[in-house]
């Protein structure tokens, strides 16, 4: 196990969670849980089980929940709508789920920015 922690490639279910922002609104805590629903619709989600049954997931498997997350969350497709664009193998929707991020980032940059300048306004 101390290898594996050592290769940071691997990340554990509450450390995905955090990556995804999946958070129990009611209690302020992680949402691994949605993490293993996915896992159990999906089967291009493929973590691995080390000792003491923990999930560790790789950098292609925390991409594909990106995905789904972005599909069912900020695209509001139905599971089985997800099933069928991930089995296609169509690169549109990885355009499409790019094109996003860049954009978040883009907007993220730009109100620390507007962050920054607040503060040194009021300095």
């Amino acid at each position: 196990m101390d290898k594996l922690k050592e290769n940071s490639k691997y990340k554990t279910i509450g450390e995905v969670a955090k990556i995804l922002e999946l958070f129990n609104k009611k209690k302020g805590s992680l949402s691994t849980h949605t993490i293993r629903f996915w896992e159990k619709e999906f089967k291009q989600i493929k973590p691995r089980i080390f000792s003491g049954n923990r999930r560790y997931y790789d950098e292609n498997s925390i991409n594909i929940l990106k995905k789904i997350k972005y599909l069912l969350k900020d695209k509001g497709m139905t599971l089985n709508g997800v099933k069928k664009v991930l089995n296609s193998n169509d690169s549109d929707i990885d355009e499409l789920y790019n094109t996003s991020i860049n954009q978040k980032n883009i907007i993220k940059s730009k109100l620390i920015n507007i962050k920054n300048i607040i503060k040194e306004f009021k300095n």
